[in-house]
């Protein structure tokens, strides 16, 4: 976990978007002095995932939707 918290840290400096969602990675980013080293930390777990999938979120989609 440590070695991938500084990859993903040399990947935003070099200018890569670097994103990581979850609370087990953001406890692991936090734990290796690296959290604040990437360019996201999302604390929506499963659901960052999805939406960077492309996938319909039911909240997500109740705030677009136009009446």
């Amino acid at each position: 976990s440590v070695a991938i918290a500084r990859a993903l840290a040399q990947a935003t400096v070099r200018g890569a978007i670097t994103i990581a969602g979850g609370g087990d990675t953001g406890a692991a980013l936090k734990q290796a002095g690296m959290a604040d080293r990437i360019s996201h930390l999302s604390t929506g777990g499963s659901a960052t995932l999805e939406f960077l999938e492309g996938r319909n979120l039911p909240g997500i989609a109740a705030l677009t939707d136009v009446p």
